[in-house]
């Protein structure tokens, strides 16, 4: 016969396991108990019995006869046996038929199985008995019935039918519980991960609010799929730009080539063409190559190649490149770097990301302006700060510039992919880096790291 499902599983069967651990210990512990109990019970018989026997051989053997029958007759609960018999066995007086098999005079009392006989008739008992042998030759046999022991064991037992039956059965029964509610959680979190794979990207899993091990899973699991979903649909909204933007510079590509072999009335008519068309396709090839490096980048969380980098150092190098760009348009360009700071990170990455910053601020500044790129402290942060004169992003656009193929109201007339910024936060994203971009005529741009200990 097949098992049900809960009970072929892990957790039931560490449920039992735990189970039998606590039995073991609680049949231990009242093992001991009764152990110690029986030997003090034990003791304080045999020292009874040895009484009852020292005051009955030291008398007279008249004397003998009263002691014994007046301590058989005090005895209301019939637990008390004693007797007199000859040298060979023979009864002479007492509430016992016979002497007991394997009681040995003078040896210590032990348990013994005797015949009673008195006024209820003939019943036969387990008794602590001693026998002692007298002066004369008989043999004095003196016990007691042995119900105490049997007392002590039967409250024993009742007691673990009333306390470790119940116990047993509450852990048995809260296990099951545990064990179906885990399941019944794990069913739902496969449910809704095995919905959110065929296409409903907005199943999650239901929070109890409880502060339990499986409801945290759940929180994991429905942060994962937000994730996910952000993914999924970020990666089809990038499909979606990239249809728009590419639509317009093939079409302009496509027509230009129409119009150069319809109406071209020259080989140099035709080169002019065929040169437009070509910086249409570059255009697109641009775009296909920046999402490219911006996918590379956001989906590489891999730091092996992290080191120490130098800010200061970087920041000239990149001064290098800019500064005749700036002059050739008639641009202040400056660079401070006073103080020699350095963050963890890859140094081509971050190259990039402060070389888009400064190229934006030459490319909008107009003729007669001012770049500044400066290396400043700001507590435990390294702060990169780039500002320009020109005419800066308007109020609201500071975390729309981020975004892919989006373009300022300011700029829209100016040539670009709208991408650089985007390539800006993947690489501070990856380096758990902040971007902050203040609005306003006059951008500045920062890009804030933790920097390293001196």
């Amino acid at each position: 016969m097949r098992l049900p499902e809960f009970m072929r599983t892990m957790t039931f069967r560490w449920t039992l396991g735990v189970s039998g651990a606590f039995i073991a210990c609680i049949l231990l512990m009242f093992g001991f108990v009764l152990w110690h109990a029986y030997g003090s019970m034990a003791a304080d018989v045999d020292g009874l019995i040895n009484d009852v026997a020292n005051n009955i051989a030291t008398a007279s053997q008249q004397e003998r006869l009263e002691r014994l029958g007046q301590h058989l007759q005090s005895d209301p609960r019939r637990v008390k046996i004693g007797a007199l018999f000859t040298a060979d066995g023979v009864h002479l007086t007492g509430n016992i038929e016979s002497m007991p098999p394997r009681l040995e005079p003078n040896g210590r009392p032990q348990l013994a199985s005797v015949i009673r006989i008195d006024g209820s008739g003939r019943e036969q008992q387990t008794v602590w008995a001693e026998a002692r042998r007298l002066p004369n030759g008989d043999i004095l046999v003196v016990g007691r019935d042995d119900y105490e022991f049997q007392w002590i064991v039967d409250i024993l037992e009742r007691a673990l039918a009333v306390g470790l039956v119940p116990a047993l059965a509450i852990s048995f029964a809260v296990g099951a519980f545990l064990n179906r509610r885990s399941q019944q959680r794990a069913v739902e979190v496969n449910r809704v991960v095995q919905r959110f794979v065929s296409g409903e990207l907005h199943q999650r899993v239901a929070a109890c609010g409880d502060n339990e091990p499986l409801e945290r899973l759940g929180t994991s699991v429905n942060g994962v799929l937000d994730q996910i979903e952000t993914l999924i649909r970020t990666l089809a909204g990038v499909g979606n730009d990239i249809a728009h933007d590419l639509r317009t510079p093939l079409t302009r590509v496509r027509v230009t080539l129409e119009r150069a072999r319809d109406k071209a009335q020259s080989v140099e008519a035709l080169r002019a063409s065929v040169d437009q068309a070509i910086g249409g396709l570059d255009q697109s090839l641009a775009i296909i190559t920046a999402l490219l490096r911006i996918a590379e980048i956001e989906h590489n969380r891999r730091m092996d190649g992290f080191r120490s980098v130098a800010l200061a150092n970087l920041l000239h190098e990149v001064g290098d490149l800019y500064e005749p760009i700036a002059e050739d348009k008639k641009v202040a360009f400056a660079i401070s770097t006073d103080e020699d700071v350095t963050v963890r990170g890859d140094r081509d990455l971050l190259f990039e990301a402060i070389a888009n910053l400064v190229d934006n601020a030459v490319k909008f500044t107009p003729e007669g302006g001012r770049v500044e790129v400066d290396l400043l402290r700001k507590g435990d942060d390294a702060v990169v700060r780039v500002r320009d004169s020109g005419p800066g992003i308007l109020e609201g656009e500071e975390d729309l510039v981020g975004r892919r193929f989006y373009r300022s109201e300011k700029s829209r007339r100016d040539p670009g992919l709208g991408l650089g910024l985007s390539l800006v936060s993947a690489i501070v994203k990856l380096h758990g880096f902040k971007l902050r971009i203040s609005p306003g005529p006059g951008c500045v741009a920062e890009i804030a790291g933790q920097r390293e200990a001196a």
